[in-house]
């Protein structure tokens, strides 16, 4: 079994361990043991946004992932508090030399919430299911599995490429084997992914889990994926009342690992910001996740237990080539890097702790080059570049996104704010468009690229180079209208097929030193680190720097 192979990820958990040590929490170590006595009683956490389904492969998006996380596990999972990688549904795994064949072996009288055991099987059913996925709407959900996988058994959806995957032979109950087409650097971090976690097979095929249509700009999903979502969590599903904006879960008490303390959990969607600020002072939440910088020491003096994690995510300003031929010119887009106050957005809109970001990982991530080129805010040098190009008077669609708050945005508003009026003082006017998160700005940005500016930004979900930069720029994608960045697809993965670690290294320096000097197809903003906040009767939370959080562990007093 390999657990966290990077050094960095060694210090990412020591500042995770610090965090919840401060708070007071009790930390938590999924061991698979029975855990203390529930304590009973239901805990309420206020979402920040919609879900856009509970199906973990159509998804990929915290405000999914939060309930997702609660009913469903993967084969490696993240230890409570860090990015380490420790046993899920797996006890151990190994792979090859070639880093091709993955031997899983598997916990033993381990069940789904409908009863079905959980097998060899049920993981390659899974597995097969993905790669052999029909349906240009289905696969152009599977964000996470395409930027994982490549490609599935017939591609159908634009931008995919070849497939990673082969196949999966369940050579007994407990011992899963997949083999992969191709070494990658992804796994095995990837194999913890939210979006690969196992479904009940039996429920996947009575809920017809498969069928996703497109109706112009929106999708629309199972009743597995709205209705009938079956893992094998510590949580079940109790409905989700789209009216009153909750999502009910269940205790399991047949869980494999620490069973939940409460009896039950749900999740009040608010969008407003302020509004689940008032909702946690009233005691009617007794959670709240991303607070607004401004309010953080203000919480704290109020009595309520207020975890920084680690700033382990980006933000970056996107630039869409497709919509407007000026942004295929490299000065345009460089232009609009110098454009950008970015320090002055990191004082006066960031929490404490953010930092100006000059590439699109953490500097605690193998890969992270320290010699890049950087944007310093330069107007004059904007204007220069603007008018080298011929693009003097430039008008641009500016996406942001609406009723919600991400860990690495917390206000996408002020944000855009910011960053337009910087762009209008060197000359670039700016149409705002305002769209709401799900079934809104995510589909027009990264299905659609209606868009010519956009903002958004990611949280890692393991330590790896290929989960930041390579998800974002390994291959074309509708988000920066970049087919033509053929020399970026191909350095991202020669990089993402190093198999030393020194030959890893230098090839991700260099794909992130030509990122922010021969290609920039966006320009990163911050690292900013997320807050999450509990009411003092709240214990056991584990606050995770991947926003990894699992509630079995959180009691009411």
């Amino acid at each position: 079994m390999q657990a966290g192979r990077l050094k960095a990820a060694v210090a990412l958990a020591a500042v995770a361990a610090l965090a919840v040590g401060a708070s007071g929490c009790a930390k938590s170590e999924r061991d698979g043991g029975s855990g203390e006595a529930k304590t009973g009683g239901t805990f309420v956490f206020a979402g920040a946004g919609d879900p856009k389904n509970f199906d973990p492969i159509f998804n990929d998006e915290g405000e999914s992932f939060r309930p997702v996380r609660q009913m469903y596990d993967t084969l490696v999972m993240n230890k409570p508090g860090t990015a380490d990688l420790v046993g899920g549904l797996a006890e151990s795994w190994e792979h090859d030399p070639a880093g091709k064949v993955w031997t899983f072996k598997l916990r033993k009288g381990v069940k789904f919430h409908d009863g079905t055991a959980f097998n060899a099987a049920a993981v390659c059913y899974n597995f097969d299911r993905w790669y052999n996925m029909k349906g240009a709407a289905a696969q152009s959900q599977m964000i996470y599995y395409s930027d994982v996988f490549g490609g599935f058994a017939k591609n159908e959806a634009e931008g995919a490429g070849q497939a990673v995957y082969n196949k999966c032979e369940a050579k007994d109950d407990a011992t899963a084997v997949i083999t992969m087409n191709q070494y990658k650097g992804a796994f095995p971090g990837a194999f913890a992914l939210t979006a690969l976690s196992i479904a009940s097979p039996d429920a996947l095929k009575k809920y017809d889990a498969d069928t996703v249509k497109q109706n112009g700009d929106s999708f629309e999903y199972s009743a597995f994926a709205t209705e009938h979502p079956v893992g094998t969590g510590p949580f079940t599903f109790g409905g989700w009342d789209k009216a009153k904006g909750e999502i009910t879960l269940n205790r399991n008490p047949d869980y494999w690992g620490e069973k939940a303390k409460v009896d039950k959990m749900i999740i009040k969607i608010i969008k407003d910001e302020n509004t689940r600020k008032q909702e946690l002072r009233a005691g009617t939440v007794q959670g709240i996740d991303f607070p607004a910088p401004a309010d953080r020491k203000a919480l704290e003096s109020e009595g309520f237990n207020v975890i920084n994690r680690p700033a382990f995510n980006i933000l970056y300003l996107g630039i869409n080539q497709k919509n407007n031929p000026k942004l295929k010119d490299l000065r345009v887009r460089q232009a609009i890097a110098y454009a950008l106050n970015r320090q002055q957005l990191v004082q006066t809109k960031g929490p404490g702790g953010t930092k100006v970001a000059d590439e699109f990982l953490p500097d605690s991530v193998l890969g992270y080059a320290p010699d890049v080129q950087k944007y310093d805010y330069n107007p004059e040098k904007a204007k220069q570049l603007l008018k080298e190009a011929g693009a003097e008077g430039l008008t641009l669609n500016f996406y942001y996104p609406t009723d919600v708050s991400r860990p690495y945005m917390p206000n996408p508003q002020e944000i855009f704010t910011v960053l337009a009026n910087d762009l209008q003082s060197v000359g670039i006017k700016v149409n705002g468009v305002a769209r709401p998160w799900n079934g809104g700005y995510k589909d027009d940005v990264q299905q659609f690229g209606k868009q010519d500016l956009h903002i958004l930004g990611w949280t890692g979900d393991y330590n790896d180079p290929g989960n930041f930069v390579g998800t974002f720029f390994g291959r074309a994608k509708g988000e920066f209208g970049d087919q033509g960045m053929t020399d970026m697809f191909d350095a991202i993965a020669k990089a993402d097929a190093a198999v030393d670690e020194a030959g890893k290294k230098a090839a991700w320096e260099q794909v992130n030193r030509d990122i922010a000097a021969k290609w920039l197809p966006a320009v990163p903003i911050w690292h900013a680190p997320p807050a999450i906040v509990v009411t003092k009767n709240v214990k056991g939370l584990v606050a995770s720097p991947l926003t990894d959080e699992r509630f079995n562990t959180v009691s009411v007093s």
